[in-house]
């Protein structure tokens, strides 16, 4: 069968012709099919069998047939790891190549400003991992409610990495109406379930045996010490020839320590796991792949996806926990058909876990004896107390790890006193601050004591006259006019000039006068007469002895005057009581009167305005001179 007969159009197979494509694998050629007429997929195969082009293909040639306005996104490929996203999207870009479609990938570790951008200028198909997919839509930079096709690759990677949880979550922003592809490698229980909740009729593609290990690649194991391991690798690497082998370890600190060991070893060396920043881990694949470097040491998170051609060599300098996982480790070789090398090291408390690999894949792996560093502890494996087997080495790499950053610290302080810079020179006096003269006397005289006082000597030094306060008014110093320059030897003019401290001499700035400087009581012309306040007994007998006194020459002069006199006094005191009373306007006047007076009023003390009132700040004429203007003008 080739990929004509599975319905591709012109430009896929043109695509495909020209990345070397000839016959399709067993998954293609049965999961293309149904992929095409829209039915839902379960594809259960061996990692590197080719399920990326399963269900890259049909993607392409439906959203091609179908086309949408604005660039939504219409499909979305979810992938456990960062560098399966990377592979899955370069796939589609080469399977696409001939079609006006726009792919993105979006992951974690890296800013996220440049695949925003993408996404705003539009996208067919998105590719992403759980993590970063998850926050931009919470940010609502994205919208998943086009979706017509979903891809869930490596589902048991996902389940193994704690992305499960993610997964379901992801599921209730995707629309109902929409199809599905499953793959996984293996179907744990929670799998099948999720499978049960999600697929609908699906098309069910089975390659290979589940979990069964490909048959091209030649597997085998040593029993070797734990501290030989890396000795015996190096040795290996020599004697088998690897042009390029991928070293799994179970720990990041573990994948360090083997990489230094190799590089001490001469064979060029780096390490790949999740504490490496996204651009070092690209540019250690990148360089892995173009041949820099023989050995590419990794974690489990390498152990999926990562399409490495002509990969030589697998090493599993520690036997993993999960038997499955031994199978994607050496799934990195023998990718499509071609033959691989599969060895693994196992010290004698890994023995239970070789054990475990061999019930899975359902066969002995091949020990080889003849070697130069053979098993020689025999100790049982120390256990915990809840009997699992406490392993050394990561506890080594752990401790190790420590001591180099304590060994970091100290190289850190011991290189600051030689990076330090010379303490300045004090500043003059006049321009240090008084808190800092007293931490520079703290320093001096040590924490908590204070310096002792040093008697002065017997003539008295005068000390340094104090710079006087310029007075802005008259001695402050002309400014140049504007395209002049200052004769400083600068370039750019001096603008600082020097302020005195209003409170340090004679001089006060006028603000700060106005606001220290006391105010005498304004004395306000009342314009309605005020009830007089209550006087206490004493006040008021004081006040008829004045008045008395004040009259009795008076009474005196009245007594002298003849009686008729008195009478007439009498009445013309009398009389002139009522004159002595503002004379009232008529009636009709009265209004007239009132308003006369009303406006009068302000007249009159606009024109005599009350002298013993003191000017305030807006109407006393300032002091200052604004430090921009200058005389001349």
């Amino acid at each position: 069968m080739t990929f004509q007969n599975l319905g591709l159009i012109a430009p896929i197979l043109n695509a495909l012709e020209e990345q070397g494509y000839q016959r399709p694998s067993p998954i293609q050629e049965k999961a293309i099919p149904p992929a095409l007429t829209g039915r839902d997929v379960l594809g259960c195969a061996q990692t590197g069998t080719g399920k990326t082009c399963a269900f890259a293909t049909p993607i392409l040639q439906r959203l091609h047939e179908t086309k949408a306005q604005g660039r939504p996104i219409r499909s979305l490929i979810l992938t456990p790891t960062r560098e399966l996203a990377i592979q899955i999207g370069e796939s589609f870009a080469a399977y696409g190549k001939h079609l006006s479609l726009r792919t993105a990938v979006i992951f974690g570790g890296v800013g996220q400003g440049p695949q925003v951008e993408q996404l705003r200028r539009g996208v067919d198909i998105l590719v992403a991992t759980p993590g970063r997919l998850g926050d931009l839509y919470q940010q609502k930079l994205l919208d998943l409610s086009n979706i017509e096709i979903f891809v869930l690759d490596e589902a048991d990677r996902m389940l193994d990495m704690g992305f499960i949880h993610d997964v379901k979550k992801i599921l209730k922003w995707l629309p109902e109406k929409k199809q599905t592809l499953f793959f996984s490698a293996t179907m744990p229980p929670e799998i099948t379930q999720l499978v049960n909740s999600l697929l609908r009729d699906p098309a069910r593609v089975a390659v290979d045996p589940i979990s069964s290990p490909v048959e091209v690649i030649r597997q085998s194991v040593y029993f070797v010490d734990r501290g030989n391991k890396t000795r015996l690798l190096a040795h290996l690497m020599d004697e088998l020839r690897a042009r390029s082998a991928l070293v799994f370890t179970r720990t990041k600190h573990g994948a360090n320590k083997v990489a230094r060991d190799l590089e001490k070893s001469g064979i060029p060396a780096a390490a790949i796991h999740g504490n490496k920043s996204q651009t070092a881990r690209q540019q250690a694949l990148a360089d892995f792949k173009a041949g820099k470097i023989r050995c590419l040491v990794a974690t489990d998170i390498a152990a999926r996806g990562l399409d490495i051609e002509d990969l030589s060599h697998v090493f599993n300098y520690n036997l993993p926990e999960v038997p499955e996982t031994y199978v994607h480790r050496i799934g990195r070789t023998g990718r499509a058909g071609k033959g691989g090398v599969a060895v693994a090291l196992c010290d004698f408390t890994e023995k239970p876990l070789l054990r475990d690999i061999e019930k899975l894949i359902g066969k002995s792996v091949p020990v080889v004896d003849k070697h130069p560093f053979p098993m020689e502890n025999f100790d049982a494996p120390v256990r915990d107390k809840h009997g699992k087997i406490v392993n050394a080495e990561d506890a080594e790499a752990r401790q190790a790890a420590r001591e180099r950053s304590r060994e970091r610290r100290e190289s850190q302080k011991a290189a600051q006193p030689a990076l330090a810079l010379t303490p300045a020179e004090p500043l003059p006096a006049e321009e240090v601050s008084t808190k800092k003269k007293r931490r520079r006397k703290k320093k001096q005289g040590g924490e908590g004591e204070q310096p002792a006082a040093t008697p002065m000597p017997e003539p008295v030094p005068e000390p340094e006259p104090m710079p006087q306060p310029v007075s802005l008014r008259t001695e402050r110093p002309k400014l140049q006019r504007p395209g002049t320059r200052f004769n400083t030897g600068d370039q750019m003019p001096v603008t600082e000039f020097e302020r005195p401290d209003p409170l340090a001499g004679d001089f006060i700035m006028d603000a700060t006068a106005r606001l220290l400087a006391p105010r005498r009581p304004v004395r306000m012309t009342p314009v309605v007469s005020q009830p007089e306040p209550k006087q206490d007994k004493h006040s008021a007998k004081r006040r008829k002895r004045k008045k008395k006194s004040a009259d009795a020459p008076k009474q005196e002069a009245v007594k002298k005057q003849p009686k008729q006199s008195l009478k007439e006094t009498a009445n013309k005191g009398t009389e002139k009581k009522p004159a002595a009373k503002k004379a009232q306007p008529p009636k009709a006047e009265q209004g007239q009167g009132k308003t006369a007076k009303r406006k009068e009023r302000p007249r009159r003390e606009a024109q005599q305005p009350n002298r013993s009132r003191t000017k305030d700040s807006t109407q006393q004429k300032s002091l200052m001179k604004p430090y921009y203007l200058s005389d001349d003008r």
